[in-house]
């Protein structure tokens, strides 16, 4: 672990994954504890889909699948840091209870720029999450029912929204 660098005067806005608002919230509904990360984790702060078994949820669609993801993995602090020697850690393990949030406002890191009202997209491949416009097609990602609620820089912390379409 390397030592502090610098200290910030104000906090971080956010962390990926973290809720962006007190609006309503609607998780995937599941039984209790039905939802569980499959083999390798899952990714908090990115898109979740339930995979075949119905009780496995992954950062990508079970395969052939080109349904838009089930839900967002919030950030309720079941991640693990793994490795003695990492700082920190964004992965639940396999096994580990998941939750997938169909509504809501949330904190996620973007590959794109973002302008507020644009549509998020899901990667298929990992779950990360980029912006375009509504019904655009961007290569290896699907549409989701949540949008940009403010404008960012690619890589930066975009809330997404269900809630904030304008």
């Amino acid at each position: 672990m390397a030592f502090q660098q610098q200290v910030n005067v104000e906090p971080a806005l956010g962390v990926a994954g973290d809720f962006a608002s007190m609006n309503p919230t609607a998780n995937t509904l599941a039984g209790e504890g039905a939802l569980v990360a499959g083999a390798g984790g899952v990714t908090v702060g990115k898109f979740g889909w339930i995979q075949a078994d119905g009780q496995t949820v992954l950062n990508a669609p079970p395969s052939g699948s080109k349904a838009a993801p089930d839900g967002f993995v919030h950030r309720d602090l079941t991640a693990q840091i793994d490795n003695f020697y990492d700082e920190a850690g964004m992965v639940v393990p396999e096994g580990f209870m998941v939750s997938l949030y169909q509504a809501g406002d949330f904190f996620a890191n973007t590959s794109t720029a973002a302008t507020r009202g644009q549509k998020i997209f899901a990667s298929t491949t990992d779950g990360s999450v980029s912006t375009d416009a509504a019904g655009a097609t961007v290569a290896g990602s699907v549409e989701t029912k949540f949008y940009a609620a403010n404008t960012c820089a690619a890589g930066e912390l975009v809330k997404i929204s269900t809630w904030d379409h304008s």
